[in-house]
């Protein structure tokens, strides 16, 4: 049965960093492509990052280039995504999700996930 179990969040300062992990027991993890969502309060989800079966491939969201980084290992059947520089906007629950197939493409949003974990809360505040 597939399990997807994320840790690392927390109460952050603004410019801090925190360094999410998505445990992923009960298949075989590297054969799927996996990603990031978050639902920031009020508001509905939003992918942030994707990446594919082999770790090679990755897509991240405009909001967070250059400070959120997506990366796996198959041997821990592990995701991660270490966040840098957070923004209070960068608030709210992160999900760790599986994606149905191996590559990024097509990617037809969230509807292209088909399992999910129950999620981590990441609060960035000062």
């Amino acid at each position: 049965q597939v399990q997807l179990v994320e840790s690392g969040g927390g109460l952050v300062q603004p410019g801090g960093s925190l360094r999410l992990s998505c445990a992923a027991p009960g298949f075989t993890f590297n054969n799927y492509a996996m990603g990031w969502v978050r639902q920031a309060p009020g508001k509905g989800r939003e992918w942030v990052s994707l990446i594919n079966s082999g770790g090679d491939t990755t897509r991240i969201l405009g909001s967070v280039k250059g400070r959120f980084t997506i990366s796996r290992d198959n041997d821990k059947n592990t995701l991660y995504l270490q966040m840098n520089s957070l923004k209070p906007d960068d608030t709210g629950v992160y999900f760790c999700a599986k994606r149905e197939g191996s590559a990024l493409d097509p990617f037809r949003g969230l509807e292209d996930f088909d399992w999910w974990g129950q999620g981590t809360q990441v609060t960035v505040s000062s």
